[in-house]
């Protein structure tokens, strides 16, 4: 069984890539699971993805905690769990500061390297990285892309060419910073998604991976990123948009990567929330969760919590 793992930082798009990259396995006729692995103890990722539920699609969850052996232990048991199910794939989407060496140490171990084998390692990195990005997050966006048979830039229609040039070249230097020989060049695929070919897909499918060194470093999540967590938001639309919005412009509150979630509408309707600073996506949706994640470096609370803690039942940090 081919495990694909794809990769991407905070906000890249990482859960849109994989349902437009299911819905071309799906309709090959390939039977796939979308295991979301994540140290988040709250996944509304997955949520977003509910509606790819069919014959040839479903959806696993690993959710983290305890720390990272912990985690480890919990992706393993997964994945045994999973071995005898007769998927044709398995889509692996792991939290945003996943180590991607984890993802091959984990099937070199028995018995998983008998039943599932690497296929492709894709990243998703976005056209508008800016070249403010800390030190620990250039060392992650490394961590990520180093590997990667397929490097996709995301929201290449809103950069523009010059600025995907840029990220590429943000990229390279990163690359050379952490002492890593490879440089990218044609294996990234800086093209708008809703223009990408069936032969585009093909060959993503076959980019298979890349066995790189660098320098690692110790990132943990409780050190690199925060992440607060709303639930049961008691809030009209207009003022969940309010919010928001106000955030990610408020510097007291820190650097805000990405909000996303849901909040149940009094008419009983879901309306879901899927954020980063330069794209705000407001939209309604059929089913959710009640609970809002507001994910990012040098959080701080209580800044946040002026805008949504009021309105929630419960809150606190995962």
């Amino acid at each position: 069984m081919k495990i694909d793992l794809i990769t991407g930082f905070l906000g890249a798009g990482k859960t849109t890539w994989i349902r437009r990259y299911a819905e071309y396995l799906i309709g090959k006729g390939e039977k796939i699971c979308i295991l979301e692995n994540d140290y988040g103890a709250v996944n509304v990722d997955m949520m977003f993805l509910q509606d790819l539920l069919g014959d040839n699609c479903e959806l696993e969850m690993v959710i983290g905690g305890d720390g990272y052996e912990a985690h480890r232990r919990r992706f393993k048991t997964k994945l045994i769990s999973m071995a005898m199910t007769g998927y044709d794939r398995v889509l692996v989407e792991p939290s945003g500061i996943f180590d991607v060496d984890e993802f091959f140490d984990v099937l070199r171990e028995e018995p998983l390297d008998r039943w599932y084998e690497p296929g492709n390692v894709i990243a998703v990195v976005d056209a508008h990285s800016p070249d403010s990005m800390s030190e620990e997050s250039r060392y992650l966006l490394v961590s990520q892309i180093a590997n990667a048979g397929c490097v996709v830039l995301s929201k290449v229609q809103l950069a523009g060419r010059d600025e995907a040039q840029r990220t590429i070249a943000l990229m390279n230097e990163c690359m050379e910073k952490f002492h890593c020989s490879r440089r990218f060049g044609k294996e990234v695929l800086a093209v708008d998604w809703g223009q990408l070919t069936e032969q585009d897909f093909d060959e993503i499918t076959r980019c298979g991976y890349r066995l790189e060194d660098h320098i690692k470093y110790q990132v943990e999540q409780e050190n690199a990123y925060k992440s607060l967590f709303y639930f049961y938001l008691h809030m009209d639309e207009q003022e969940i948009r309010s919010a928001v919005k106000a955030l990610f412009a408020d510097p007291n509150c820190g650097n805000i990567h990405r909000i996303k979630g849901f909040v149940r509408m009094g008419d009983g309707a879901w309306f879901q929330i899927n954020a980063v600073r330069d794209k705000i996506e407001f939209s309604r949706s059929t089913s959710g969760q009640e609970a809002v994640i507001v994910i990012g470096e040098d959080l701080h609370k209580e800044a946040v919590d002026r805008y949504l803690v009021a309105h929630a039942v419960y809150h606190g940090e995962l």
